[in-house]
């Protein structure tokens, strides 16, 4: 299964295409993360007999799918970790919303807050203690019957960012009942996919765009795609 989502490989970093319940990395569930299963994969592809050096670049929500980086070296996860710092890594999301009455696309920002206990974050309309500033783009790009495809350009990478501010405005994205979505979804996720990366390679600085499917398994994400 991990062979047929990765998109992009070379000696210093892997993209892969996580699907929606998926875990980047370890966390308390204890439940297998695709940091271990790619670690696996590539000791017994490559027939490692020592440890796999794999490191996360970058997280995204268990409940989200779409693209994440792992570096295959330690001078690749210095590097890339420096890049997503300096927001040198462009992440466009695509997220599925109720159609609104919302300007077709616009800038949003808001201070963001995250509560440990709950793992939910609190957005603010002006500066807050504790809380961080969030920016992002989105532009609506595709109208179905009862939502909307919204394409997002992240400018910062906050605790929920995407689907905190999205509720703040009035359109929670599908499924993510955290947020204030009506309904769940039938597969537990939510219908936010980090659809496109664009990047310079952190050593061979090429400069690469790389594209996730969504489920085609999904019938509102094939409607997204057609």
């Amino acid at each position: 299964m991990i062979a047929s989502q990765i998109l992009y490989e070379d000696n210093h970093l892997l993209v892969i295409n996580k699907k929606v319940g998926q875990l980047v990395q370890g966390d308390k569930t204890g439940d297998k993360s695709l940091l271990e299963e790619i670690k696996n994969f590539i000791k017994i592809r490559d027939q490692k007999p020592g440890n796999v050096f794999l490191g996360l670049v970058h997280r995204i929500d268990r409940p989200t799918s779409g693209l994440v980086i792992y570096a295959k070296t330690s001078k690749a996860l210095s590097r890339l970790t420096q890049m997503v710092k300096n927001r040198e890594i462009q992440k466009i999301y695509w997220a599925v919303v109720p159609k609104e009455m919302i300007p077709l696309e616009q800038k949003l920002l808001h201070y963001l807050r995250k509560n440990e206990k709950n793992n939910k974050t609190t957005v603010f309309e002006r500066l807050t203690e504790g809380a961080k500033e969030a920016i992002l783009y989105y532009k609506v790009i595709k109208t179905l019957d009862q939502y909307y495809l919204l394409e997002i350009d992240l400018e910062t990478g906050r605790h929920h960012q995407i689907r905190a501010q999205l509720s703040k405005i009035g359109i929670p994205i599908k499924g993510d009942l955290k947020y204030g979505a009506q309904r769940s979804n039938p597969d537990g996720g939510i219908h936010l996919h980090a659809r496109r990366l664009n990047f310079n390679h952190p050593v061979t600085q090429q400069p690469l765009e790389i594209i996730a499917p969504t489920s085609s398994r999904d019938s509102v994400w094939k409607a997204c795609e057609n």
